[in-house]
């Protein structure tokens, strides 16, 4: 279990409910470790400039993650978190990875547009 102040997705219908209800979803599938946590973290602070944004989180070692791991765009990933990003229930863009609030931040603006 993640211990985030993000939703949690751990069921195939919790990810099939968000998908289908948020237009744009910011989702990372990690553990309660040093690559992770600065990820969630990251999603929390950014959650208020991006009102048009669900962020979310997924235990990679649950069992709605099998979803996620069958991918294609994370096949290749070999380390954790990852974190997508859907558009209208459609995978965007891909990371893997720590990441800074300035790759977040730019992969939000160019995949679901900058907020004013």
């Amino acid at each position: 279990m993640l211990l985030t102040n993000l939703p949690h997705v751990d069921s195939d219908s919790a990810l099939d409910d968000v998908l289908t209800n948020n237009e744009n979803v910011m989702l990372c599938c990690g553990r309660m470790g040093p690559m992770c946590l600065p990820v969630y973290d990251l999603m929390e602070q950014c959650k208020d400039d991006y009102p048009n944004v669900a962020f979310v989180d997924m235990d990679f070692d649950g069992p709605a993650a099998s979803a996620i791991r069958r991918l294609p765009a994370v096949r290749s990933f070999t380390s954790l978190p990852f974190t997508l990003y859907f558009h209208k229930g459609q995978l965007v863009e891909a990371t893997s990875s720590i990441q800074t609030k300035d790759q977040v931040t730019d992969i939000l603006d160019r995949v679901f547009g900058a907020e004013s």
